[in-house]
């Protein structure tokens, strides 16, 4: 999300217009202003669905007048049907298939509009695997085959002031490029409050 808001931070500067689609209903306007967005000249949004929050950015992209919306989080983004359920009941497939028919949507929109969409996503564990990677994202597959470009983002240690925890050690790896060789990694330091 820090990564994020400086990469709308930069946008603004150069005179775009951006998007939020808080999802996660956790955007922290002071934290933002911090780190350079102007929030008064924000486009922020906290659907109810998941399918509400793929609409806006479809409606966003269609518009033409919007350069960066980011998606905080796909992990957040909650089929209606589950929202209307009850706890318990089995909803398998539902938000893959979800972001399945949006990206089918979105690709050709984003493209004709020259619309930077970026989501944020988790990493969750697969249960019961031997062999390979046991981390997955959510969300299905369809979001990976879209991507131009992923970029996965860790914590690895501490950035410490004395004894006081002041920040993080980050490194990020790009997973996957279209547009650029892929594979390469960069570390950097995200200080709490302050940003990178």
């Amino acid at each position: 999300t820090t990564l994020t808001l400086q990469v709308i931070a930069a946008a603004q500067r150069e005179g775009k217009t951006c998007a939020f689609i808080d999802a996660e209903h956790a955007l922290d306007p002071v934290y933002a202003r911090k780190l350079g967005v102007d929030i008064d000249n924000l486009l922020c949004s906290q659907p109810d669905t998941g399918e509400q929050a793929l609409e806006i950015c479809d409606a966003l992209a269609r518009s033409g007048a919007v350069d960066v919306i980011v998606v905080d989080s796909v992990a957040a983004l909650t089929p209606k049907a589950e929202i209307e359920g009850e706890i318990g009941d089995s909803h398998m497939g539902l938000a893959a298939r979800m972001m399945s028919q949006a990206m089918r949507k979105l690709a050709g929109n984003l493209k004709q509009s020259n619309t930077l969409l970026i989501f944020i996503n988790q990493i969750r564990m697969k249960i019961g695997v031997m062999f390979g990677n046991p981390e997955t994202t959510t969300g299905g597959n369809a979001l990976k085959f879209y991507a131009s470009v992923r970029l996965d983002i860790r914590r690895i240690g501490a950035v410490k002031e004395g004894e006081n925890v002041v920040g993080s050690e980050t490194r990020v790896k790009v997973v996957k490029n279209k547009i650029a060789a892929p594979f390469k990694q960069a570390e950097f330091q995200i200080l709490y409050g302050e940003g990178i």
